[in-house]
């Protein structure tokens, strides 16, 4: 921090936001807390034993995004096919919004801190080259450790692109298929219903 100046507090705050997205993000992302195996045969066994009652509805909504997409779904037993389509794509949507949170901002964090970096060089390569026209070329130690820290900021830029790269493009397709399955297990769902309007008839 001391080598690189003013540029590395940025850049240094943008590493703590960061780590803490990627942390949050993983924490969130995971497939039993966003779509539970065994939630779409236990949601259809409560259907077909009329059993989903206003209790069972509001568990379902605060369990997981499937239960709330899937819930959607379900709001009215009257629901046509393409009625129960539209409710769960709605939900859907604002449900994928939720799991790509903050991923905007993490790629945004692997654009900006390079660039933070070259600029930390660029101003220490004038203080360099503002030496050297005060005082000459007679230290060479002095000139090698000059521009030695101005590289700092670039190193330190990149330090943090880096892994925030890697780590945006792994949560996106993560999250994308999260939002898949989704779609699939939700879909499944209303094809059954629309297959068996009885919920006394067989799944």
């Amino acid at each position: 921090m001391r080598i690189g100046g003013w540029v590395m507090v940025p850049i240094a705050g943008c590493s703590v936001l960061a780590i803490a997205i990627i942390l949050e993000r993983v924490w969130i992302l995971r497939e039993p807390r966003v779509a539970p195996p065994d939630l779409v045969p236990e949601v259809w066994r409560l259907v077909t034993t009329d059993s989903l009652g206003p209790v069972n509805r509001r568990r379902l909504r605060a369990g997981s995004p499937l239960g709330r997409v899937i819930a959607a779904g379900l709001g009215h037993a009257g629901l046509s096919r393409a009625e129960r389509l539209e409710r769960i794509e709605e939900t859907g949507r604002v449900e994928a919004q939720a799991l790509e949170r903050h991923l905007t901002t993490l790629g945004t964090i692997a654009a900006v801190t390079p660039l933070l970096g070259l600029l930390g060089t660029v101003i220490g390569m004038i203080d360099v080259f503002a030496g050297i026209d005060a005082g000459g070329l007679g230290n060479h130690r002095a000139l090698a450790g000059g521009i030695g820290e101005a590289l700092v900021t670039t190193g330190a830029g990149l330090s943090v692109a880096i892994p925030s790269v890697a780590a945006h493009r792994y949560l996106r397709a993560r999250a994308g298929r999260l939002i898949m399955a989704l779609e699939r297990e939700a879909l499944k769902l209303a094809d059954a219903l629309a297959r068996n309007p009885d919920p006394a008839g067989p799944a």
